[in-house]
């Protein structure tokens, strides 16, 4: 590790020479203010990326979304889809055109340099984007990459790259917003009325060749239930009523009892950003992010005993563990350092970026579903289920540690403009991550007291990956309308310091993990023509290597009666893409049409094996995504009146399974064969604006052989169709305000989970 750092560190010095502004920069006019927007454009200009994209501005994105997350702002871009269960939701990971919600790790999330996508896992729990160090406020704009055709970044590139830039302050500016957000939620035996509150406020100002930023947002939400306790069969437990009868996604009766995972959230999110232009020609730039949560689960039982009393029975012996699995309490600190240093010259770009994501503090409490083993004596705690309703006054539990757990990445990269009229731009660097995964569960004599005595270890998963990459492409212009480009990547990655302990009786079972190592090369290529009157076409083609991550290769985990065990033979999952873009840009906007050819062999998915309720993380021989994705941005199309749409078709399949064959010629989890939005804009008047935008996608599946035929119940995928719509009003100079309502048509659809019924959102806003 330490000569990769080394490597990267002296081609960071050879990138540091001197070099004066680009003279064509926007910014170049203002007097010592040569490099204002840095971090996305530094890359744009440096990577050259041969890929499709889309993006999306701060004015967009107050105009047209109800965001109070940044992960809303993504919602209306093609063929992307967020699962963000409620307000405050720390598991939202992004499907793409060929990946689904459970492929966490096909997508880089990137934030002012600092990478939020959480690549200790490949799934929708802890793999899932760490969204919350960002807030809509502060996004100066979001661009997005589809597809693994940009040598810049790795195989978790094969679905998409999402690089967020934040603002940063020309002179002074502060802000101050106010947000409520309700949402009435009815299914089942809960009704509810579900309130949030957000506020944010920020401050900067520039001192010369200093630019300063902070802000800060808290946002207290409470959430519909994302669990349901069920069972098997046709009656309620002996004893009880008031269960729901309903279908499970396998079509066999089940009887609801009750909703679980109803989440009370505080969380806040602090910003620290500081720029210094140590020259006209050189900025370094230092950005803080602080993520704090403290979260309260409960559950909502249905049933009532003989004399009217709540009851939490899941079985005639009284046991509650459907409903204990569905209460915790969850607190974490997280913080997020990234530093750069970049330049331009006219024929030179440099940067050099180092970020670190730390779990300074991340801790989980449940009330113990289970027996509690080990010695009395050395533990203190009783050798008893700690069942609700008693569990709600405390008791016996266990707590999941994950302090420690994080990820370091250094990135040095430069482009060189050569030949007359820039005929090559070369661009080239280097690549340096590591991913830390320190996670342990431990007995805990009072499950509401974090600092109660911890006892027995029942589970450990440790372990670490790392990747040492060196990448160059070159943009040949063959002609003044034909563009090449050639570009390739060589990576090592590094598996080592596995680790795992389960408990055993009274006992834990201790495995050393062998060390792994792989050696990947990843070609990509790119043929582009652009015309004099705005057409363009573009064949890209590249292959990339995804290697699991290492809670795919370590860590053992268990939601509930589902316990998902990792597997250390995993094999790298190779893929090769295809794409065929044909573009129209004029005054008004641009058509888009693309389409889209994907291959992965050894793909990595995780699916459950129901004969022993365990879920493993296989390799699955061979996958096959095709299809086409229609994009078009239209601005005046009558006066004062915008448009943007979507709409994608994708036929993603196995194609080959030796160990499973009936999973052969059906959809892939979580990828359905059509996604769709629309946003359509108007403003009426210079300080108002209309919006009203609508999402769907088809049915979706979440079994390998699509036998899970019921999608419209707990853990089912289904289809969906909402309609969203906002208004904003600018009073003034320095306020202004919106009125937002989300899924207006109140569709009450499964993605795994329920999902936000109608909500409003009232949102005010100053600015100095």
């Amino acid at each position: 590790m330490m000569k990769y750092i080394s490597l990267a560190a002296l081609g960071a010095g050879l990138l540091g020479c001197p070099v004066v502004a680009h003279a064509d920069d926007a910014e170049a006019d203002a007097p010592g203010r040569a490099i204002v927007v840095i971090g996305q454009k530094q890359s744009n200009t440096i990577e050259n990326a041969p890929s499709t994209k889309a993006g999306v501005n701060a004015e967009q994105i107050a105009t047209t979304v109800n965001a109070v997350s940044v992960e809303d702002t993504l919602k209306y871009l093609p063929s992307l889809v967020i699962r963000k269960r409620h307000i405050g939701d720390n598991f939202a990971p992004i499907a793409t055109r060929t990946s689904g919600l459970g492929a966490s790790a096909r997508s880089l999330i990137y934030a002012d340099g600092a990478l939020l996508s959480a690549l200790i896992g490949n799934n929708n729990g802890n793999g899932s984007p760490r969204w919350s160090l960002v807030t809509p406020e502060e996004i100066d704009r979001i661009d997005v990459l589809y597809g693994p055709f940009s040598a810049a970044y790795s195989g978790n590139s094969i679905g998409t790259v999402v690089t967020i830039t934040t603002r940063l302050p020309d002179k002074l500016e502060a802000r101050a917003t106010a947000l409520v957000n309700v949402q009435d939620f009815s299914l089942y035996g809960t009704r509810d009325t579900l309130p949030t509150t957000q506020f944010s406020g920020s401050i900067g100002d520039r001192f010369g060749p200093l630019a300063l930023f902070a802000s800060m947002t808290r946002t207290e939400a409470h959430s519909q239930p994302i669990s349901f306790t069920t069972i098997t069969g046709t009656t309620d437990p002996a004893g009880t009523s008031g269960g729901y009868p309903d279908l499970n996604k396998l079509a066999q009766a089940i009887r609801v009892l009750g909703g679980g995972g109803i989440e009370h959230h505080v969380q806040s999110t602090y910003k620290v950003k500081a720029a210094l232009d140590l020259s006209a020609n050189i900025r370094a730039t230092y950005v803080l992010g602080i993520w704090t949560d403290k979260t309260e689960g409960t559950v909502d039982s249905y049933l009532r005993d003989a004399s009217g009393a709540v009851s939490y029975k899941t079985a005639a012996s009284g046991v509650t563990t459907g409903f204990n699995s569905a209460a915790y309490t969850r607190e974490a600190l997280h913080f997020s350092h990234a530093l750069s240093l970049s330049g331009a010259s006219p024929k030179l770009d440099w940067q050099i970026v180092g970020a670190l994501y730390d779990y300074a503090h991340d801790w989980q409490n449940n009330p113990s579903p289970d027996t509690v083993t080990g010695t009395t004596a050395a533990t203190g705690f009783v050798g008893t289920r700690n069942d609700l309703p008693g569990a709600f006054a405390g008791g016996v539990g266990t707590i999941v540690k994950q302090d420690g757990t994080g990820w370091v990445t250094l990135d040095g990269k430069a482009a060189i403009r050569l030949g007359n009229g820039d005929a090559h731009t070369l661009s080239f660097g280097a690549h340096v991550d590591r991913e830390t995964l320190n996670a342990q569960t431990l007995t805990l004599a009072n499950w509401l007291d974090s600092n109660s005595a911890q006892g027995q270890l029942r589970s450990a998963s440790l372990g670490n990956t790392r990747t040492f990459a060196l990448w160059a492409q070159d943009a040949v212009k063959l002609t003044p309308a034909l563009t090449l480009k050639l570009g390739a990547r060589y990576e090592w990655w590094r598996a080592d310091g596995g680790f795992n302990t389960t408990l055993s009786t009274a006992v834990n079972a201790t495995i050393l993990q062998p060390e792994r190592q792989f050696n990947g090369f990843s070609p990509k290529a790119s043929l582009e023509w652009k015309g004099d009157n705005g057409y363009s076409v573009r064949l890209s083609a590249g292959q990339a290597y995804r290697t699991p991550t290492v809670g795919e290769l370590y860590q053992t985990t268990a939601v509930g009666t589902l316990l998902t065990n990792p597997n250390p033979t995993l094999l790298p999952e190779r893929a090769r893409s295809l794409e065929l873009a044909f573009t129209k840009q004029d005054a008004h906007g641009s058509y888009r049409i693309s389409l889209f050819n994907e291959v992965i062999v050894n793909a990595l998915i995780s699916q459950l094996n129901a004969a022993t309720n365990t879920t493993f993380v296989q390799n699955v021989d061979r996958t096959r995504a095709r299809g086409v994705e229609f994009a078009l941005e239209r601005r005046d199309i009558l006066p004062g009146l915008d448009l943007s749409a979507s709409l994608t078709y994708a036929d993603a399949i196995t194609a080959k399974n030796s160990n499973f064959p009936a999973a052969v010629g059906k959809l892939l989890p979580g990828v359905p064969h059509w996604k769709g939005n629309m946003v359509l804009t108007w403003r009426p008047a210079p300080r108002l604006s209309l919006t009203t935008a609508a999402r769907f996608t088809s049915r979706n599946f979440a079994n390998l052989a699509n036998d899970d035929t019921v999608g419209q119940t707990y853990q089912g995928f289904y289809r969906y169709f909402v309609v969203d719509a906002r208004a904003t009003f600018k009073l003034n100079d320095h306020l202004d305000s919106a009125l937002g309502v989300d899924n207006l048509n109140n569709n009450k659809y499964f993605l795994f989970h329920p999902f936000p019924q109608r909500n409003f959102t009232v949102q005010v806003n100053w600015r100095l």
